[in-house]
């Protein structure tokens, strides 16, 4: 049988405008009138994105306000696993493009709160200041001087029965020059609105996500034993080169693990065990491990363990014991008191300090 072929994608492609390019993709854009998402080219062809998480950001985009947004949501919506959901997830919000807090409600219940901005790199630009508005300029009027009155000439006797006077025409007075009106006085703050009318001032403007050009802090180093001796340098890179044994992914050059061997050295150096170290570098790895150099150094360097300690820090401190004030014999009475020096009796004092009162 041949491939059957769609007849009306064909003939779209006829009815296209222009020369058609000879390779590469060819689009046919029919305008959408309703149940459409508008996505970004920065988002769509975003360089660091994968395809999977450029596919989320867009249906996530596309779900209304409150849709449950979660991986666990996200899988029995999809048919992606629940690792890969998480991986995008996790691209998206180290990109900015989302962001999740666990926020408590009113009733005390704790939920998580995803917000997804479709162009977050419009979030780092400076917001400029609304200018307050401008008064437009008060025009004054311009004062010109008044004509000159012009003579009247009486005109010549004639036959004809002589017309009606002419009212005498008075001088036009001149103008008064009109002074500026008084520009208008600020209101004081209170009288410009009521409190209760005021809007609140908008919150400052606050970067939720650091910009792409913001210096990263630098990487600890590895760490390095008090004394690389020729036995702790042995076992280490024995150490190194059997990884490949236990793991495939972890084939280390030769290079590299003369790199590793002082962060493996300082491992055995605070009595960790060989199998120990093994099972720390290749367990729980990602799938495939890219970059095994890198990922063996990022795990000596931030699980070290500390150094065991000595059998003096172990040992608990001496009780503290209250001290005890031993007996004593009165020298009057030879009745047994507590006291720190031998003497009297509290009686025998009180008696003696009566005697001598009296006297």
């Amino acid at each position: 049988m041949d491939t059957s072929q769609n007849t009306a994608l064909l003939r779209a492609l006829t009815e296209l405008p222009g020369p058609l390019p000879a390779r590469g993709v060819i689009h046919i854009a029919i305008r959408h009138t309703d149940r459409f998402t508008v996505v970004g080219n920065d988002l769509a062809q975003h360089p660091g994105l994968s395809t999977t998480a450029v596919g989320f950001a867009v249906r996530i985009q596309s779900l209304p306000q409150g849709t449950e947004v979660g991986i666990k949501a996200l899988a029995a919506r999809f048919p992606e696993g629940e690792k890969l959901i998480a991986a995008a997830l996790r691209e998206l919000e180290a990109h900015g493009y989302l962001q999740r807090a666990r926020t408590r409600l009113p009733n005390g219940r704790i939920v998580t709160r995803t917000v997804f901005c479709n162009q977050p790199t419009a979030l780092l630009r400076p917001r400029a200041a609304a200018a307050p508005p401008q008064l437009p300029p008060v025009a004054r009027p311009i004062t010109t001087p008044a004509p000159a009155p012009e003579p009247t000439v009486k005109p010549e006797a004639s036959p004809e029965p002589d017309p009606q006077p002419e009212p005498q025409s008075q001088p036009t007075p001149d103008p008064v020059a009109t002074p500026d009106p008084p520009a208008p006085r600020a209101a004081p703050p209170q009288a410009a609105a009521p409190p209760q009318d005021r809007a609140p001032a908008a919150p400052p403007f606050v970067r939720l996500v650091p910009p792409p050009t913001a210096p990263k802090p630098p990487r600890p180093p590895l760490p390095r034993p008090r004394e690389l001796t020729p036995e702790l340098k042995r076992v280490s890179t024995a150490l190194l080169s059997d990884l490949r044994h236990h793991a495939p992914q972890f084939t280390l050059s030769e290079e590299h693990v003369r790199e590793l061997v002082p962060g493996v050295a300082a491992w055995l150096e605070r009595d960790a065990h060989p199998d120990t170290i093994r099972h720390t570098l290749t367990t729980n790895a990602p799938e495939p491990v890219n970059y095994p150099y890198q990922f063996v150094k990022h795990r000596l360097t931030v699980l070290l363990p500390p150094p065991l300690p000595g059998a003096h820090d172990l040992t608990p401190p001496p009780a503290r014991r209250n001290p005890v004030t031993p007996f004593q014999t009165c020298d009057g009475c030879e009745r047994a008191f507590r006291a720190p020096t031998p003497g009297h009796c509290r009686d025998c004092r009180n008696e003696v300090a009566y005697t001598q009162a009296a006297a």
